[in-house]
């Protein structure tokens, strides 16, 4: 088979297509058919660090989607032919999706409807799983993403066009909450209106908190934050008592600096969201509420749905890292098989 695979840390040359022989599941594995993986930004940070631990070579890209083969011993039969999205398949572990076979924990390879095309599957992922858990940290609040769950909330995402904040929109819509949006240019607003949200603000060229507290009087109360450093003054103006700032990203040296009496006084909370060392309850329930969310037509790809496709074939996998490097809006795809 066809993989992808790097020995050293470095830029996107360290990636090299070579073939390995196709792997057998061990003990509550399955093997999956790739066909198409999902490239996220945490796939080239990673690939600029060294190795995990005990590990000589790794093929990249945690998200990815395509159709069980084989499975273990410990794993239904009946899986086998099951179309799936896998979801971390390269954490901690040497087998990423960027290959046209690869073995997961059975766990993470969850059922994908036929209505849904593997480019979705492949689309979900690290971005999905980071939006729930970044909607679900309110204090009070349900924990879970259903219809009706988020409605009475009023939430602000912060870069509304890119993967995660296109997840947050569509997910927050889904579950009935108010949705206003940060953009940076005309063509990101229409990106995040196609996604669903109720008001689109381009902080370039309006006043974001005049705009915001227009839309949203009271305060927004979940606030899914890309950019907390530059954001911070930006989420205190327009939050909600009791409000919580989710944020899952940031810049290398970008440092969150909060003045005390007026967080202190709003009660505020500052939630860090880092989705691979999300506790395993709230894990599992994300991938309960995302499966349903797909399997209801809640979450979609493409440029009709404010997320953009890029899509490369497997010997490009570099040149697909070093477009999402210099910072492509939308989603970048490998297409495996």
């Amino acid at each position: 088979m066809k993989s992808v695979i790097r020995t050293a840390a470095g830029g996107p040359e360290v990636l090299r297509l070579v073939e390995r022989p196709v792997p057998d599941p061990g003990p509550g594995e399955v093997r999956v058919r790739v066909h198409v993986s999902g490239v996220n930004p945490t796939d080239w940070r990673s690939r600029r660090r060294a190795l995990p631990p005990g590990m000589s070579e790794q093929v990249p890209h945690q998200d990815g989607a395509g159709v069980i083969e084989a499975v273990g011993p410990r794993v239904d039969p009946a899986r086998v032919g099951q179309r799936v999205w896998i979801w971390e398949a390269a954490w901690e572990r040497p087998w990423g999706t960027a290959q046209q076979y690869t073995l997961v924990p059975e766990r993470h390879a969850v059922a994908l409807p036929e209505h849904a095309p593997f480019a979705l599957g492949a689309a979900l992922g690290v971005p999905a799983l980071t939006a729930h858990r970044a909607l679900t940290v309110h204090d009070g609040g349900p924990g879970r993403i259903a219809p009706g769950t988020l409605r009475g909330a009023t939430v602000l995402v912060a870069g509304g066009a890119g993967a995660v904040g296109n997840a947050a929109v569509q997910l927050a819509r889904w579950a009935g909450a108010r949705v206003v949006t940060t953009v940076s240019s005309p063509a990101k607003a229409a990106l995040a209106r196609a996604a669903g949200a109720h008001r689109v603000v381009d902080y370039r060229t309006q006043d974001a908190a005049t705009e915001i507290r227009a839309f949203a009087p009271e305060g927004v109360d979940i606030v899914v934050e890309v950019a907390p450093g530059a954001n911070a003054a930006l989420d205190i103006a327009v939050a909600a008592q009791g409000a919580v700032v989710a944020y899952y990203s940031g810049g290398e040296d970008e440092r969150l600096s909060v003045p005390v009496l007026s967080s202190l006084s709003a009660n505020l909370r500052w939630q860090s969201v880092f989705v691979y060392t999300v506790p395993p309850t709230a894990k599992q329930q994300a991938l309960t509420d995302v499966a349903a969310a797909v399997d209801a037509g809640a979450l979609r790809v493409g440029e009709e749905a404010g997320l953009p496709l890029r899509r490369f074939a497997l010997e490009r996998t570099a040149d697909a890292h070093a477009t999402l490097e210099r910072g492509v809006v939308g989603r970048v795809l490998i297409d495996v098989a």
